[in-house]
This record gives structure tokens, sequence and C-alpha cells, in this order.
């Protein structure tokens, strides 16, 4: 497709202003690791909670959704929507915990936590686990979907989209640090709503859709529009709403779903000013990730069904994409090339938003581990501050090559998805319970990833090679789960508890809310009320739910269902602001 002079003038505009926030915040981001990597500790809520969901906003994501809703419709979000839980749990109960325990990572937190060689062999492996292996596939995920875009948007080949792309991320990325990714993850976020509000709006109109009431009357599409799946029909419930809302939120970890708060959710905050910004901020990053954003990509999801009925038909419109690229998600941006001059710049650009504010993120938070967590720790401990921005800065770039690379051996947005559930599949039980059972130790969260990592490997590798066992893919899901529990609380009950130094240590570091009453020191008591927290998890959910819900039912035309649903919402809201003095 060719794109008018407007179009390249918006997106290079934007290219523009993405280097020179990172060219302005440069020197003070190069200070020093700290400000480098949290920002000198002084965020506010609002910045750091709109950092969060652009983060989550990424190329893959509208992809990811579109292929969910043509293959499962609308209740197959299930699988992403149930993870509000967690999320909500992370406000009331981990938020405050995170910011109280003043490390510069998340995995500093293992040898407050936990002590001896296995604490420092736990953060230093879990430096490179996370920080470079599990980074990087996150990131080749996001990676695939600027490939997909690319090649139906701007006809590029793989490697020509990702050299652009990345060169542009890693540069203010790797200058600004995490200051110059929060402010740029502000304007992107903007930039990429805009954009898709707007697009959704013009693809309604499309002679091919015919406008919202047409689109729903359309039989394909109404099959597809339902908030919850059919209960009769037992094989779709299961995967789609019941192993989601039982067993995934708590049990997987996935990255900005981590149970119990992590990477850069706990980056986020951790940057934040006191404890009650580390709570706005989650909390505003989990509505507007929940409620705000879906519908749009949702739209234009049931709209591709009807253009693009199946693979074939964008096969067809797209000869030059190679077969093994073609899959549902890529319906996404094959809907986006019917968008006129000026909207499809701004739409490519807030694509390329998307894109960037996911990556510049991950690049910042796996290069602190392997600043914070590896080479300083373990490597060089004498290493001055300049060294260490300068490693970070190196890292920085070595990240953005190898999910580059790695890009080029997926195929669709659900594949990506589904591995990185697997590989985490029961650690997420761990991670919620660390904070409050004294008896998890190094070696619980040694073994359940390990174990958990070998499962996904006989799952997502070994099993479709060989066909040893012939089951449902949402059951390898709940088998690992198993697997893996079982076997990091058969480690945690054969191996001996922390020493008593270093669980008093974490206690009065950190003051938990509940289950350390044997280790307190004398004459301090709990912080936070357990029972108040769960409320406000409860209620805080509710909020959210019933914002989408209540949208949904608006755009289906069923404005008793939109206008209850909102109504309890806005309720519950009400109860929660009058209560968080209280949180």
């Amino acid at each position: 497709m060719q794109l008018s002079t407007l179009d390249w003038s918006i997106i290079v505009a934007f290219f523009i202003v993405s280097l020179l926030i990172g060219i302005i915040v440069s020197r003070k981001a190069g200070s020093s690791s700290t400000e480098f990597f949290l920002s000198g500790r002084n965020m506010p809520w609002w910045l750091l909670g709109i950092s969060m969901v652009a983060t989550t906003f990424s190329a893959d994501t509208p992809n990811l959704v579109t292929d969910i809703v043509r293959k499962n419709g609308v209740s197959g979000n299930w699988v992403w929507w149930a993870f509000l839980l967690t999320g909500m749990l992370t406000v009331f109960v981990y938020s405050k915990l995170w910011r109280r325990s003043g490390v510069l990572t998340d995995l500093e937190f293992y040898e407050i936590r936990y002590g001896g060689k296995n604490a420092a062999f736990l953060r230093g492996f879990r430096a490179i686990y996370l920080g470079v292996v599990f980074n990087v596939l996150v990131m080749a995920g996001v990676c695939l979907a600027a490939i997909k875009i690319g090649g139906v948007m701007l006809g590029l080949s793989a490697y020509e989209t990702l050299l652009i792309t990345s060169i542009v991320t890693v540069a203010y990325s790797s200058i600004g640090g995490l200051r110059g990714v929060l402010i740029t993850d502000f304007f992107q976020f903007i930039l990429a709503m805009i954009g898709t509000v707007w697009a959704a709006n013009v693809i309604l109109d499309l002679p091919q859709v015919g406008g919202l009431d047409a689109l729903l009357a359309n039989a394909e599409v109404a099959s597809l529009t339902n908030f919850l799946p059919d209960f009769s029909d037992t094989e779709n419930l299961i995967p789609l709403l019941i192993l989601p809302l039982a067993v995934q939120w708590w049990s997987v970890w996935y990255p900005g779903a981590e149970p119990g708060g992590g990477g850069y959710i706990a980056q986020r905050m951790l940057a934040a000013k006191d404890e009650q910004n580390a709570m706005g901020a989650t909390l505003l990053f989990n509505i507007s990730h929940y409620a705000l954003r879906p519908w749009p990509w949702i739209i234009i999801a049931l709209c591709s069904v009807v253009v693009f009925p199946n693979l074939e038909s964008i096969q067809a419109a797209f000869p030059h994409i190679s077969s093994e690229m073609i899959n549902d998600d890529l319906a996404y941006p094959a809907m986006l090339t019917f968008l006129p001059a000026g909207l499809l710049g701004l739409v490519i650009a807030s694509l390329i938003a998307a894109f960037m504010s996911t990556i510049s993120t991950h690049l910042n938070w796996g290069s602190s581990y392997v600043v914070n967590d590896f080479y300083q720790r373990f490597v060089k401990p004498e290493a001055t501050e300049k060294e260490l921005v300068m490693v970070g800065r190196l890292s920085t770039i070595a990240l953005m090559v190898f999910a580059a690379l790695f890009a080029l051996a997926l195929t669709n947005a659900l594949q990506a998805f589904e591995i990185l559930l697997q590989i985490g599949a029961g650690t997420g039980a761990i991670f919620i319970l660390r904070w409050f059972w004294w008896r998890i130790n190094a070696w619980t969260e040694i073994s359940g990833m390990i174990i958990s990592f070998l499962v996904a490997i006989f799952f997502q590798v070994i099993n479709p090679k060989l066909g040893l066992i012939e089951i449902a893919g949402h059951w390898n899901l709940v088998i690992g789960v198993a697997i893996t529990t079982v076997g990091w609380l058969t480690v945690t009950l054969l191996t001996q508890p922390e020493s008593k130094e270093t669980l008093e240590g974490f206690c009065k570091h950190v003051n938990p809310t509940v289950g350390w009453k044997a280790y307190r020191v004398e004459g301090s008591v709990a912080t936070g009320n357990l029972p108040l927290q769960i409320l406000g998890m409860f209620l805080g959910c509710v909020v959210v739910y019933s914002a989408l819900f209540s949208t949904g039912s608006f755009i289906y035309g069923d404005t008793n269902a939109g206008l209850l649903l909102g109504a309890a919402s806005a309720i519950c809201l009400v109860i929660l602001a009058r209560l968080w003095k209280k949180f």
C-alpha cells in the first residue's frame, strides 16, 4: 500500500519527538544507576500508571485480541481478563510492601527474603533467566507483531521492520533510562489511544461493514459477541472461563500480571514517591488496561470477520506475505489498510508507539537485572555508577538484538502467549505466599522455576514432535500447574526453612501483614488489614468488570444492561474512594 506525504510526515515526527525526549533527559538519567533504572524514586502515580498501561499496550496486543476473537469470540478474552484478579491483589496487598522494601529491582528482594548462597544463586540465575531468556521471548512476540504490521501496511521485510523500529527504541531507551521511558510512554499512550479509537470508528463505516447495526446483525459476527462462553458447551467453557478464573490468575507468572507483583510492574512501584503513589499507579493501570482499552480492538476484530472471513481471504489480499505468517492475528493490520491518508499515518505511528513503549520498558527492566542483580552483585561489586550505567546501555542493545533474532522463529501472537503461560505455570502461588508463609525458602523458588520450565519444554517442544500424549492444549497448563505446585511444595517441606535471623530481618525491613508473629521484633505490630485489603480487591474487580461490560452493552445496543452495570461500577468506585485512606 502507498502512504501519502502526510502519513510519512506524521510517522517521522513521532520518531523525532521520541528521540528528543530521550536526549533531553539523558544527562540526569546517566547520573546514577538508581536514576537510570528508577528515576530517583520520585515519580507520581499518574505517570507510573500510564506507563504500565502503555507497556501492556504493545504492538502484539491488538493482534492477540483479534486472534482470540476470531477463534473463540469476545468471551475468549477471559484468558487475559482473568488476570485482573491478581492485578487488584497487587494494588491492595502487595504494592505497599514492594515500595517499603526499598530494593532497586524485584530480584534484589531475594536476598532480603532468603539468606545464604541459595538466595545469591537464585538472584543471579533469575537475573539471566528472566532478564535475558524470558524477557527476550516476550520481546520477540512484540517484534513478531511489528513484522506483520510492517509487512501488511508498509510492504517491509521482517529485517527492514526490525532494523528501523529497533534503532529508535534502543536509542532513547539506552540514553534516557526509565525517566525517558516514562515520559515517552505517556506521549505514546495518548497517541495510541487516539489512533485506535479513531480507526475503529472509521472501519465501522466501511462499505463492506455497513456500520455498527449491520455488523451486529451479521450471523457470523453475532455468534462471537457474547461476554461469557456458552455454559452448555463445556468443551469451550472450561478453557475459556473456568480455568482462567479458577487456576490461571493465581498460578501463572506472566509479564504485567505477575501474582504478587513483579517485573516491570514492581519496577514502577519501586520508582513511586511513596506507598500511596505505588497503590494509585497500579490501580490506574488495572482500570485502564482492562476497562478502557479492549473495545476498539474487539470492534476491529469483529469487522475483520466480515471483510476477511477466513485465512484464505487474508492470503489472497496480501500475496507477498509468507504463508507461514498467515494467521488470524494478521487480520488486525489487514483491516488498518482501509484507513484514509492522514489517519493511516496516525494509526501506524500509534502502532509504532505501542511497539516502542513495550520494548523500551522490557529493555530497561531486563537491563536493570543484568546490571544490578548480575554484574554488580557477582562480577564487579566495586563498579562505579558511571560504569553501571554504561553496562546498562550496552545490555539494552544486546537484548534488542537477541529479541529481533528470536522473533524470526515465531509465527503468531497466540503461540507466543501460550508458550509464556506454560513456562510460568505453577510458580504464581509462590510469589503470592512468600510474603505470608515464612516456611517458603530459596529452594522453593529454585525448584518451582526448574520444574515449570521442564514441563513447558515437554508440552511445547517434545510432545508436539513425538506425539507421546494426546491431550487438549488447555489441559497442558493444568497439568503443568499441578506438577509444579506439588514439586515445590514437596521441596519446601523437605528442606530447611530460612534462618531465624533472615526471617526476623525480612519482617523488620518490610513489616508484612500476617503470618510472621513469631519473627516480629518485640513491640512491633503488623501494618495493614488483610480482610479490608481483600475487600478492596473485590470492589476493584467489580469496578473494572462492570465498566468493561457496561461499555460492551451500550455498543451492543442493550441500554438497560449498560446503565445497570455502569451504576454498579460507579457505586463500587465511590466506596473505594471513601475507604482509600484506610488502605
